[in-house]
């Protein structure tokens, strides 16, 4: 791994994302968690502070070194029971059935194999286990959706893998997920990159 992805690349993603306007973002998220929870893609932490009480613990696991360092830094600021697990999505070193919940925010994008790592959640899902997320992915509109497309595999070097032409809920439902107040939308910022997709999914 070289000096742009293992030192600047966490550092600009954790400015990117942990901006105020995301912020407010994560908050419509993060607090419907409960039991124990599985946070896929942790990064660097900034869901940690959002989980509340009738959350039992959280998992979150992370492939990136720095990143899991970084989340580390703030496992004191969470009001809840937190363990960081370095690995992969698509390969999760957990019993089957064994989360209430899992909780994705800006993560699915940037899995190598999205579907891989949706049957992983889902294995790991209680029956009747919630996926809680919020995504950017491909646009409605067929313009923007050729740009998305023609600029990934450009985007991906610079942008830690990120795809910004995956269906996300379509994604989330042909993996077996029973989607759940589900909601699509631009919010803000380049077209490009601001389709966004939210809300809740049932194992």
């Amino acid at each position: 791994m070289g000096f742009y992805d293992r030192v600047v690349f966490p550092r600009m993603m954790h400015w990117m994302l942990g901006r105020g306007d995301v912020t407010e973002y994560r908050k419509w998220i993060v607090p419907m968690a409960a039991g124990r929870v599985l946070e896929v893609g942790v990064g660097s932490g900034l869901n940690l502070p959002l989980y509340g009480e009738v959350v039992s613990e959280v998992v979150g696991i992370e492939p990136h070194e720095t990143l899991n360092r970084m989340a580390g830094q703030r496992v004191s600021s969470a009001r809840v029971p937190v363990t960081l697990v370095k690995g992969s999505a698509e390969d999760l070193p957990f019993d089957d059935a064994s989360f209430d919940c899992a909780v994705m925010t800006w993560t699915l994008c940037s899995i190598p194999d999205g579907r891989g790592a949706l049957d992983e959640i889902r294995r790991v899902l209680k029956p009747g286990g919630q996926l809680l997320y919020i995504e950017h992915g491909k646009a409605p509109d067929a313009g923007v959706a050729r740009w998305q497309k023609r600029i990934t595999p450009v985007w991906k070097r610079c942008a830690g893998g990120c795809h910004l032409d995956r269906p996300i809920n379509g994604m989330i439902r042909d993996q077996g997920f029973t989607l759940m107040d589900t909601e699509s939308g631009y919010l803000g910022g380049p077209r490009l990159l601001s389709y966004y997709s939210w809300g809740r999914a049932s194992r």
